[in-house]
């Protein structure tokens, strides 16, 4: 009995011992002084990081907007695909430099992290080939201008504009609004359409029975008036005679020279003014028939 009395004491104890101190460490008011002043320092480290990061990339669109508007000349799609590249960057280095600020509000020995982090990231590099891939492939897309944000490209089976190129990844967004996030290693086949200036296509069926000259003629005079009308037409528009001929019609070619991606707008509004045009100067476009023959009935022989 007196060992287990003694057991029992020696557990009264410790657990007397254990709330006291329990007791101690929730009334210690230096450690909640320490924990409040450690709490508003990560508070104020965040809240700056996010202020400072909002200012440098206002910054760094301000100045590319005004050298754009300047008097010298410079690459637009140049510039906003580096100001999107410098803002990333800025973004990743001021949060960087948070989470070592936060540590340090936390006692933890930041150097000695650092250079623990060095030695994991060499050991990693060997493992992260791909994502060195994808910073130099993105790295090349830029520098040799591959091409750039708002350009209007095709990466595959992707057909969108540029809404962004990053150190690793680029993306595009699609006709419908679809995003399509491509790691910049994998990006090998592009198809850049707003580099060059495009070419608006536009095919005029007309009827056999329609005067060629006449109708050549009153197209040349037509087409005379459409650089006027549409600004995104770099030089006259072209006629260059008949394209094809059908069992049912000719069909004749306009060309027109546009601005970058702007083919697509300028031919439907020439295909609307050929309509009305070709309706008033009473040139017949053919429409479909159907020609139905009936064999005569033959007379049963007698």
């Amino acid at each position: 009995m007196s060992t287990e009395k003694q057991d029992l004491e020696s557990v009264t104890k410790d657990f007397g011992e254990a709330t006291a101190k329990t007791k101690d460490a929730i009334f210690d008011e230096a450690m909640w002084v320490n924990i409040g002043v450690i709490s508003i320092k990560v508070i104020l480290i965040a809240i700056a990081a996010g202020i400072v990061v909002r200012l440098v990339k206002a910054i760094i669109r301000k100045s590319f907007s005004v050298r754009i508007k300047g008097p010298l000349k410079y690459n637009e799609r140049r510039q906003q695909t580096l100001s999107k590249l410098l803002e990333n960057i800025t973004a990743y280095v001021i949060y960087f430099m948070a989470i070592v600020a936060i540590l340090s509000a936390f006692s933890i020995n930041v150097t000695g992290l650092i250079a623990g982090a060095g030695v994991l990231g060499l050991a990693v590099g060997f493992g992260a080939q791909n994502l060195v891939r994808d910073i130099i492939t993105g790295f090349f897309i830029i520098f040799e201008d591959q091409f750039s944000v708002g350009d209007f490209v095709r990466i595959g089976v992707a057909e969108g504009t540029v809404e962004e190129i990053g150190l690793r990844t680029t993306k595009v967004k699609g006709v419908g609004g679809e995003m399509f996030i491509f790691p910049n290693g994998n990006i090998t086949d592009v198809v850049n359409f707003s580099i060059n200036n495009s070419i608006a296509v536009v095919d005029v069926n007309v009827a056999y029975n329609a005067d060629i000259n006449k109708v050549e003629s009153l197209i040349q005079g037509f087409l005379g008036t459409l650089q006027d009308k549409y600004e995104q037409i770099i030089k006259p528009p072209e006629f260059l005679g008949v394209q094809s001929l059908t069992p049912t019609e000719m069909v004749v070619r306009i060309v027109a020279e546009t601005l970058p991606m702007q083919h697509f707008a300028v031919a439907r509004g020439m295909r609307r003014d050929l309509k009305e045009f070709l309706d008033e100067n009473n040139i017949e476009v053919p429409l479909p028939q159907m020609v139905m023959m009936q064999r005569p009935q033959q007379t049963p022989p007698k």
